[in-house]
């Protein structure tokens, strides 16, 4: 679809974003039945997968017919490019198609068919970008998707964009300084270096450079630097949330910073990573993702590993698509607590945050036939008010994680080991 300046003051930039909720399934509907025929009968292993698990490409009209798939991860395909190179029998074009091919640890070779797709300018878009903006890309250009895949998505935008990767702050401080550089695009702790590196050398950020916007990927972007950034350097910052194997961006910030929408390039899942079955808005689970764009590339419901949860909540910036909740944590730090499950960097987040709490444990055993969940905390002042600390931590962690503690012990200092597992299952099944 072609760029959509007009509606809402160009706020938009396509037509994918401000779908209907029943379009945009049918459209991702279509789309994903087309492309899982498409690698049936053109990608060998996605066929293979498919006719283990006893299906056949009419079986998957709509996105909860996905449920039938085995989910592929990237142990997986690791495995099936070494007994299958290069491409591990999942390249579902003629290899005269391919027109780039990126390569991903492990070794994963990842072919491109075509570089018109636009799912990257739609989350710089939303992030502000536009033409007059000079954009430093501290992205690799060598071997990763990331740079050149970003580098376009810009030009896409209309911004201009300075092409100079990893590395050398000093330099990057320079040709920001030099030509009056507007955007970044990296990591956030890069972005902090580089400021820091400036004030280093005797500059005063704010007054001496031009940068307006920030836009990250590739680490997690916590609260207290993204209030530093917008706070005391006027940056006005915006995430992604990108995955290499699958191909690229699946889900995006908008200027609301309350969740990133789906990217409509991929029939997004939010999974139980046990059994594979969908979780519905709100409970977290594995992200898993088809993509719909790349019809090189044959890869039916490639699980990710990350854990997350969804939301289906209007947002105010006018874009339908679901959003995707802050990432929680891996599938390996996770455990099923009375069938929710329960993420270590989720709980450290609700805990850590009151300043009391200096060290914590998450203990759960199995009571009579019931999961029993509790929490054990180590506090920095002996003198801190127990019972309301205890009221108001339990709530907060059942409205984040969504379930209730069944009991909080307060311990003695040292009684935490220093290293710990943050969550303990001491449960036996008989």
């Amino acid at each position: 679809m072609a760029m959509n300046t007009a509606g809402r003051s160009g706020q938009y930039f396509d037509d994918l974003e401000t779908m209907r909720s029943e379009v945009r399934e049918q459209y991702l509907n279509q789309r994903l039945s087309q492309v899982v025929s498409h690698a049936y009968y053109h990608a060998p292993s996605a066929r293979e997968i498919l006719e283990k698990a006893g299906i056949v490409p009419s079986q998957i009209s709509t996105i909860r017919d996905l449920e039938k798939v085995p989910i592929i991860r990237k142990p997986d395909l690791i495995e099936w490019q070494r007994r299958r190179p290069p491409y591990g029998g999942f390249l579902a074009v003629p290899p005269e198609d391919v027109e780039r091919i990126f390569i991903s640890p492990g070794p994963i070779y990842e072919p491109l068919h075509s570089s018109r797709i636009k799912w990257f300018a739609r989350a710089f878009y939303a992030a502000g970008f536009r033409k007059g903006d000079i954009v430093v890309n501290t992205f690799s250009y060598h071997m990763s998707p990331a740079g050149i895949l970003f580098h376009e998505a810009l030009r896409d935008c209309g911004a201009t964009v300075v092409v100079i990767g990893t590395g050398n702050t000093e330099i990057q401080l320079q040709t920001m300084l030099d030509l009056r550089v507007t955007g970044f695009v990296g990591t956030p702790t890069f972005l902090m270096t580089v400021i820091k590196k400036a004030e280093e050398m005797g500059h005063d950020f704010r007054h001496d450079f031009a940068l307006e916007r920030a836009w990250f990927t590739g680490e997690m972007l916590p609260l207290s630097l993204r209030k530093t950034l917008e706070t005391d350097y006027r940056i006005t910052t915006s995430q992604a949330y990108a995955v290499t194997e699958p191909g690229g961006a699946i889900a995006y910030e908008c200027p609301q910073q309350s969740g990133m929408h789906f990217m409509d390039d991929y029939v997004i899942e939010i999974v139980d990573p046990e059994t594979g079955k969908q979780l519905g808005p709100g409970e977290v689970g594995e992200i898993v993702v088809t993509p719909v764009h790349n019809i090189a590339w044959g890869l039916v419901r490639f699980g990710t590993g990350d854990m997350s949860s969804y939301t289906t909540e209007p947002c105010p910036c006018g874009r339908t698509a679901p959003r995707l909740g802050a990432l929680v944590g891996r599938t390996s730090d996770a455990i099923k607590v009375r069938g929710m499950f329960v993420v270590a960097r989720q709980a450290e987040q609700v805990v850590l945050s009151f300043e009391p709490v200096s060290r914590f444990q998450i203990v759960v055993k199995r009571q009579q036939q019931r999961d029993e969940m509790g929490l054990r905390v180590e506090l920095k002042d002996e003198a801190a008010d127990r019972e309301q600390l205890a009221a108001e931590l339990g709530e907060k962690f059942q409205n984040l994680c969504r379930l209730k503690l069944d009991r909080i012990d307060f311990v003695a200092r040292g009684v935490i080991p220093e290293k710990h597992q943050t969550i303990v299952d001491e449960r036996t099944w008989k």
